[in-house]
């Protein structure tokens, strides 16, 4: 081992021994940084040889700014502020290109010359899964804005229904005007619709598939209004309904040109006096319908083609009609040949999903009837084609999609997390312990050294247990159940301040109830969420957290004086912890406000609305 067999004598082979057999990359190092052992995992991870790089510094294995960020925090563990510390960064590879790794430094300080223990585990493949998700939200966000969708999220345990905006607007109500429950929103549908809606919500909540369906709506002015829904159930671990997540889209629009067709073909029927001039009707129609139509005669030449048409496939109707549309089109796949063929034999065709290739490579969804259109004398005079774009509603679709994706990778994610800290921190602990109590079979010089030994040990098996007991609490806090929001708070703030080695100023009025569980464990993860956050990038050493009530509202803040950041450019990029935030404060119907800016600190303000029994239960507490 050279130098390092030197310098850990008598206990040297312990070391190579424990830290040969790790699959995880280890480096044994002075108090300068010098790498005095490195296993072979650390240098199969770097493709460098044990010699080449026992010959660098530590600052030498990265690039200068994560290289700096570990310096910094070296410097604290030689000053002996901290004994141990965790870092991402990235590592530089023998061909010059770079990997990601998460850095586990321990301070081993029972000993004459302590030493360092670094372990690397690599994470570029969680880095890449990450900045994928953080591209998928942008993409959903843009395909939300693009194709103008309302969105709802129904709480089942709760029965909060919550909804945008844009939907609100799309059943005729002003912006917070939706009662927020399910029977709230089943009164909004047509009387005729509700019992078929009902019925697949409950064919949903029962089967937990994809459901969709149509029906109308009717808004105060009187007028009848046509919706499309797409939604989603999620079960929770005992196969119960938890959540129901889903999209509507109005489509009165084409609804509206569909029942045209339909009436004028009952009115073309019913009046025989105007059987004679059916077709020049039937052309007036087609021209001015609100939606993708055109008409064709037998031989499949264009006799009349609505604007909409000509807009969606860039034409003018002057360049089409009397021309056939094989003759413009000449390459027609066989299958739309047959279903023309179909169509002038009288049979009536129609598809609600089918992918159309366009010009340039793009893709478009569409929805499209063919049905055959009769001469005064009954025969088929030609064919209809009615052709509807419905790519934003495949976008709806797989914003569900998106979303589903995001809750289970934001589920494994935090599965991850706990499984880091397991094995990173506790598991880095027990084997520093494992080694500690191999030397101990060495021999100590004498009882006091072994007293000392014992010490030494039992006080770090005690700082690995209430390691592990406050992973669990972050998990699930105990006092959050029974004894409430403010214990719970307050034991936190204690605990993360000595955890981290900061103060946290926790503040609070005397409040008696809070609501339903949900609001509490709503506050209780944003406290979490925004502590972790300030400590981990704030740069600060003191914080603020308060919890109040006022104009019928819980408050909560969480302050500090650090180096801030723009929470704009932060909440458009999809991080998850600000998404995760907001999401949960959304669905107690509450309201977040982040505000942050470089050097000036960051104030995380959230406000959840009390009903009046609750408002009545405090006051009475």
């Amino acid at each position: 081992m050279g130098e390092v067999s030197q310098s850990l004598t008598p206990d040297a082979q312990l070391f190579r021994d424990v830290f040969n057999a790790s699959p995880i990359g280890i480096a044994v190092e002075n108090l300068d940084g010098q790498p005095l052992f490195v296993n072979p995992a650390f240098c199969s991870l770097l493709g460098f040889s044990e010699q080449e790089l026992q010959s660098k510094h530590c600052v030498q294995f990265s690039p200068p700014e994560d290289a700096e960020k570990d310096w910094a925090l070296f410097q604290q563990l030689r000053a002996g502020s901290i004994d141990h510390y965790q870092l991402e960064k990235r590592y530089f590879r023998r061909d010059g290109s770079l990997v990601w790794g998460h850095l586990s430094i321990s301070l081993l300080k029972s000993r004459p010359s302590p030493l360092v223990i670094a372990m690397v585990e690599e994470i570029t493949d969680k880095k890449a899964a990450e900045e994928a998700l953080r591209a998928s939200e942008e993409r959903l966000r843009l395909a939300q804005q693009a194709a103008r969708i309302g969105t709802f999220d129904w709480n089942n345990r709760t029965g909060v229904n919550t909804w945008t905006p844009e939907l609100e607007a799309m059943y005729g109500l002003p912006p917070g005007g939706f009662g927020g429950t399910q029977t709230a929103f089943e009164n909004l549908v047509h009387p005729d619709d509700r019992a078929g809606v009902i019925k697949l919500v409950d064919g949903a909540m029962k089967s937990g598939q994809p459901t969709k369906g149509e029906w109308r709506v009717v808004w105060a002015d009187g007028s009848v209004h046509w919706i499309a829904g797409r939604w989603q159930v999620f079960m929770d671990a005992s196969g119960e309904p938890s959540k129901m997540i889903g999209v509507n889209i109005d489509v009165t629009q084409s609804k509206r040109a569909e029942e045209a067709v339909l009436e004028l073909n009952r009115t073309l029927e019913a009046q025989a006096a105007l059987l004679q001039s059916r077709e020049e009707l039937l052309k007036i129609f087609v021209k001015n319908v609100p939606a993708g139509v055109a008409m064709f005669d037998r031989d499949m030449r264009y006799l009349q083609v609505s604007d909409r048409w000509c807009a969606d496939y860039s034409v003018d109707s002057s360049q089409v009609i009397g021309r056939s549309h094989y003759e413009l089109l000449p390459d027609v796949p066989e299958r739309w040949k047959e279903m023309h063929r179909r169509g002038l034999d009288g049979e009536t065709l129609r598809v609600e999903e089918d992918p159309w290739d366009r010009e340039g490579g793009t893709t478009t969804w569409v929805r499209w009837e063919i049905r055959p259109w009769r001469t005064p004398g009954g025969e088929v005079g030609g064919i209809l084609i009615f052709a509807e774009d419905i790519t934003h509603r495949k976008e709806m679709e797989e914003a569900i999609s998106g979303m589903s994706r995001k809750l289970i990778e934001s589920q494994e994610q935090e599965r991850a997390r706990i499984g880091r800290e397991l094995h990173d921190d506790i598991g880095q602990r027990l084997a520093v312990l494992a080694v500690e109590i191999d030397r101990l079979k060495i021999g100590p010089s004498s009882v006091a050294e072994m007293d000392l030994r014992l010490s030494e040990i039992r006080q770090q098996i005690t700082a690995t247990a209430n390691e592990v007991s406050s992973i669990s609490r972050q998990l699930h806090s105990p006092q959050l159940e029974y004894l409430g929001l403010v214990a719970a708070m307050k034991s936190f703030c204690k605990e993360f301040g000595a955890q981290h080695d900061v103060e946290v100023e926790f503040t609070h009025d005397e409040i008696q109830q809070v609501g339903s569980s949900d609001v509490s464990l709503c506050l209780f993860r944003i406290l979490q969420e925004g502590l972790n956050n300030a400590a981990k990038h704030s740069r600060a050493r003191h914080f603020k957290v308060n919890l109040s009530h006022s104009d019928n509202q819980l408050h909560l803040t969480v302050t500090d004086h650090g180096t801030g950041f723009d929470a704009e450019a932060a909440l458009n990029k999809g991080g998850l912890g600000l998404i995760s935030m907001r999401e949960r404060v959304r669905l107690v119907n509450g309201t977040i406000a982040v505000e942050s800016k470089l050097a000036g600190g960051t104030r995380i303000h959230v406000r959840v609305p009390l009903t009046p029994v609750q408002v009545c239960e405090r006051a009475v507490g």
